[in-house]
């Protein structure tokens, strides 16, 4: 099969080639956390730098322990023993799926890289919708369905994705949902794979309201949830590529260990040595990281609200994010005018025209698992921050970053793209309450 560039990869390229160009970029595409590295960390990496054995296959023993430690904080007791380390969650989740074989249930809308490893391994995704403010996990009656219905027809589908919080839409599924999900994973023998890479980054809740809660997989479906996180969006490390997964105390993550490792071994043998001595330490979570970690959140939450709010005023529908730098709006109560003014009849069209015309990097929904005549499209606000660490440092260090001079000259640029893009301002967006009852994503 003719394999392409991920889209979020393929975006970044493009907004490097218009800034060649010395046209003016507004970098919404890229899912990097864009902040600089704690100096605890660089330290760490450094004191790391004469380990060069290639160590356990799994990952080594203080890692193991440190990653379990972590997962026990967060209500979920682990056996160092079933976790795996790897160079990044991304090869971990792509020896997930082919060591668990059939096809998988995918949230639509979901990250890129879901439905391109499951064809990478010869799988037919199965694309399910998610509710709108509940991204990351799928419907549960729509999951049940739609794997029934498969398996009438002869495929074998053998697991589900789900994410918490969602990337790309920032929002966090609901306990009720999780729930519902894991009983049917249950009923249908499904294997369920939580990837919790954002979990760290839960939003401040605003003055009045009820924070933000992960509920993960495993506190429901214990035996058959495999949980992955890794460092590249709680630190920043995504250069890094390293990563874990938390097996379930079972007789199904007991199969999958030896399965993994027999996968690991033949094709990283073990991730990288000094990474792994710095991640130990992080996994740990030392105050020192824990406050940057809360002072990451905060201004992650600070600049997608801003970057939410110029999209509802130009008439967009947006789900409030919770969770990470994405948001998810949806242009469908101006496709008229966007038709009329501009020919766009599609989000690949739409998202095309802020590329070419305006240097704006935005992904479809069509690159998420929905169908092209979807006006969504995921916007990544964390490269907003700066170009620089020092001024990511001042990003991080301000009470109001929305002042500083290089991301409001971002903001006011965004506001200049969107008022072009419809001149005449509209009034028909909304930013969709945090509490609104979900509704179907088509």
């Amino acid at each position: 099969m003719t394999v392409t560039v991920s889209a979020t990869l393929a975006v970044n390229e493009a907004l490097a080639e218009k800034r060649r160009q010395g046209v003016r970029v507004l970098p919404l595409g890229f899912g990097e956390a864009g902040l600089p590295v704690h100096p605890v960390m660089r330290d760490r990496l450094t004191a790391g730098n004469g380990a060069n054995a290639y160590g356990p296959v799994a990952g080594s023993a203080a890692l193991r322990e440190a990653a379990a430690g972590y997962w026990e904080r967060r209500g979920l007791p682990t056996d160092p023993g079933l976790v795996i380390a790897g160079p990044g969650s991304k090869p971990l989740l792509y020896s997930l799926l082919l060591e668990i074989g059939g096809d998988t249930a995918i949230a639509a809308p979901s990250w890129v890289s879901y439905a391109a490893q499951s064809r990478l391994v010869g799988q037919r995704p199965v694309m399910v919708p998610t509710a709108t403010g509940e991204g990351g996990v799928p419907q549960p009656d729509l999951l049940h369905a739609a794997v029934t219905a498969a398996r009438e027809q002869g495929r074998a589908v053998n697991a589900v994705i789900v994410t918490v919080p969602d990337n790309p839409t920032g929002t966090v599924a609901g306990a009720d949902t999780v729930r519902r999900l894991c009983e049917v994973a249950r009923e249908l023998d499904l294997i369920v794979i939580s990837d919790e890479i954002y979990r760290d980054l839960l939003h401040p809740a605003a003055p009045g309201e009820e924070p933000a809660e992960v509920h993960s997989p495993a506190e429901y479906a214990p035996e058959r949830t495999v949980v992955s996180t890794g460092l590249s969006k709680n630190l920043a490390l995504g250069g890094w590529r390293i990563g874990v997964v938390r097996l379930p105390d079972s007789e199904i993550g007991h199969r999958l260990r030896g399965g993994l490792l027999g996968v690991a071994s033949e094709i990283w043998s073990s991730p990288a040595a000094p990474v792994q001595e710095a991640a130990a330490h992080a996994f740990t979570e030392p105050a020192e990281l824990l406050d940057h970690v809360d002072r990451s959140r905060r201004l992650h939450g600070i600049v997608a609200g801003a970057v939410t709010g110029a999209f509802a005023r130009a008439g967009a529908t947006v789900a409030a994010p919770r969770a990470a730098f994405y948001l998810y709006p949806d242009f469908e109560p101006v496709r008229e005018r966007l038709a009329a003014l501009h020919g766009v009849a599609t989000g690949p069209d739409l998202t095309g025209l802020l590329l070419d015309r305006f240097g704006m990097g935005v992904l479809p929904a069509a690159e998420f698992g929905e169908g092209a005549e979807a006006l969504r499209m995921r916007v990544a606000t964390s490269l907003l921050y700066g170009d620089t660490e020092e001024r990511r440092y001042a990003a991080l260090a301000a009470t109001d970053p929305l002042a500083l001079p290089w991301i409001r000259a971002h903001l006011d640029r965004l506001d200049e793209v969107l008022g072009t893009l419809l001149p005449t301002g509209a009034d028909t967006g909304a930013v969709l309450p945090r509490s609104a009852e979900p509704q179907a994503v088509s």
